[in-house]
């Protein structure tokens, strides 16, 4: 058996790493975290165009059709540039959701218009008390009991909240039950929206890979740079201890990651406790290389105007989205250890 990622998928990768260079340099995050609109112009319209947006997408309705092995390698290359669009929310978990759930009639309006970038999908599953996006979203898909609906964007009414990354703005919603789209409900419904949580977690485990990985990145290029007592600071045995220790973590959360992301890709068993792992350590690595990033800097990185905080927020926001660590460390042990007495 081949235990790597295509060339396909490796250029895919390469291609989208490029392209956010060039569309979402750290410039346009810091004005995306305060201009209030929370996004770079015309960049969801580029990752439509690559087909990153709609790579989920069945290619009946102009997507690419691809699974979750192929995108965990573009999330964490969005967790890297500090991607702000939902990404996650759209492509990961609200287009497999609706495929899974949704009437044909429902898929022919949406699926074209989301794999064009000319709509996006929010999602809100039991347990999550807010919905990150939804200003610009154009269909929520809502978990409601046993039942799953839709509802048009236009018909929400949202009540902003606070939110650690500008970058995410979070809203209450409410809507009549009128504007429901009635989707499925029952055993099926309760099926389709367990599969997008895993979902919904793992990719926000492949974006914070991704941030470590630039936290590490620029911290090592600031270690070098940085002279004290007449020496780079990269050059303290101190200084190589803790920034071996972040990078270690996040090399061995790298496997996990790619096990977990080909267990939902494939349907296995486990794929929900592979899923958990992934979460696990993903957000133990980017909660170590957040805190070594910001102790290498010393003062500077406790300052608004270096753009170390705008990458640290986003790992303090997505540790605790889609479950904490505490969370899927106790389902986990659920799954291998069977309920407590």
């Amino acid at each position: 058996m081949r235990f790597a990622f295509t060339d396909e998928q490796l250029l895919f990768r390469e291609a989208v790493r490029d392209f956010l260079g060039k569309e979402c340099p750290s410039e346009a995050v810091r004005y995306a975290f305060v201009d209030g609109a929370g996004r770079v112009d015309r960049l969801w319209v580029g990752l439509a165009e690559m087909g990153v947006v709609g790579l989920t997408v069945p290619e009946a309705y102009g997507g690419l059709g691809m699974n979750e092995l192929d995108l965990v390698l573009l999330l964490e290359e969005s967790g890297r540039a500090a991607l702000p669009e939902p990404l996650v929310e759209n492509t990961a978990v609200g287009v497999p959701l609706l495929c899974e759930v949704a009437p044909p009639d429902v898929l022919e309006d949406w699926l074209p218009r989301v794999a064009a970038g000319d709509a996006q999908v929010a999602v809100r599953l039991v347990g999550q008390p807010f919905v990150l996006a939804a200003d610009r979203a154009d269909l929520l898909v809502y978990q409601h009991e046993d039942r799953v609906v839709a509802v048009p964007g236009a018909a929400l009414r949202l009540e902003p909240q606070p939110s650690v990354d500008g970058t995410r703005h979070l809203f209450a919603v409410d809507f009549d039950a009128s504007d429901e789209i009635g989707l499925v409900a029952g055993s099926k419904g309760w099926h389709a929206t367990n599969l997008a949580f895993d979902r919904g977690a793992l990719g926000t485990a492949a974006v914070l890979v991704g941030l470590a990985e630039h936290l590490i990145d620029v911290t090592v290029a600031y270690a070098k740079e940085r002279m004290q007592f007449g020496a780079p600071i990269g050059s303290f045995q101190a200084v190589k201890h803790h920034l071996a220790d972040a990078y270690l973590q996040v090399e061995f959360a790298k496997p996990v990651l790619y096990n977990a992301a080909y267990s939902m890709a494939n349907g296995v068993e486990t794929s929900s406790r592979d899923v958990s792992t992934a979460k696990c350590f993903a957000s133990d690595a980017a909660m170590l290389a957040a805190r070594t990033a910001l102790q290498c800097h010393g003062a500077i990185g406790y300052t608004v105007e270096y753009n170390l905080h705008l990458w640290m927020k986003r790992v303090w926001a997505l540790v605790a989205s889609w479950g904490d660590s505490a969370y899927h460390r106790d389902r986990v042990a659920l799954a291998v250890l069977g309920p407590r007495p």
